[in-house]
């Protein structure tokens, strides 16, 4: 097994040490109470992620883990023209890649097209730590392929890229939670990251709402973007995309066929 092989390895062990984690504190100290099933919505979002995990580890993972060792061992990528510490190099790809992934996210709520697949993590009637995996299989290709051209175009290492998607991981986990953080903590964390108040106007049913705060790591980019909304009645949020009101409808087989069904806001 390579080094990056471990890491990877690390990496699952963060995801359900945190999926574990929130789902405890979702249970102990839950923001508001649940409107649907809640082992019904971990049956699908879990059924969803092994999928979508099962694909993408057959189909991209060893492109992507022979595109990182191509890139390192001939030097592309802009960090690799850059002579600074590896500290540098990660900060940097944190930052790069977070930023990236903030318009990548805009890209699919603005574009029709690509709205077709974002649309299934949107149709969660309650979010929680599940929702933060409930993707199509098709948007997670899409964003594999993103992820290699900018392993070329960055050429981070991959500590770097391993450190960065563990942070993503846990980040969204923690954002999407249902768990009741104190006032004083929300407001500190809003400064520069994205705490659960932020994300879930993010996932109001209202468009105008829908279509801000898509940061994941960090809140500035939504505040150089011009799509930060703070000022939301937390406690008259609805969760969901309006044209999906039932969760009996919203099974694994509908939500894999979603994107080839009539568009909606």
């Amino acid at each position: 097994m390579t080094p990056f092989h471990d890491k990877e390895s690390v990496r699952l062990f963060l995801f359900l040490g945190g999926l574990v984690f929130f789902l405890v504190a979702e249970l102990s100290i839950p923001y508001r109470p649940i409107t649907v099933s809640k082992s019904r919505r971990w049956v699908h979002n879990l059924g969803i992620t092994f999928f979508n995990s099962l694909v993408l580890k057959l189909c991209f993972a060893s492109l992507i883990f022979a595109s990182l060792e191509y890139v390192q061992k001939n030097n592309i990528g802009l960090l690799a023209t850059l002579s600074s510490p590896r500290w540098v190099k990660f900060v940097a790809t944190l930052f790069v890649f977070d930023f990236i992934l903030y318009l990548w996210h805009r890209v699919n709520h603005e574009m029709p097209f690509f709205w077709r697949f974002h649309r299934v993590h949107h149709t969660d009637l309650n979010m929680d730590v599940s929702t933060a995996t409930r993707f199509h299989i098709g948007e997670l290709t899409f964003s594999a392929i993103l992820k290699i051209v900018l392993i070329f175009l960055l050429g981070p290492t991959g500590l770097g890229l391993v450190i960065f998607e563990s942070t993503i991981v846990l980040c969204a986990q923690f954002h999407h939670s249902s768990v009741k953080v104190p006032a004083w903590f929300e407001k500190l964390f809003w400064i520069l990251f994205v705490p659960p108040s932020m994300h879930r106007i993010h996932h109001s049913v209202i468009i105008k709402q829908r279509n801000t705060n898509y940061g994941t790591i960090f809140s500035l980019w939504d505040r150089m973007g011009k799509t930060f909304l703070r000022d939301v009645d937390q406690e008259k949020i609805r969760i969901g995309i309006g044209a999906y009101p039932h969760a009996s409808a919203l099974t694994f087989f509908a939500l894999f066929r979603m994107p080839f069904t009539k568009a909606v806001k």
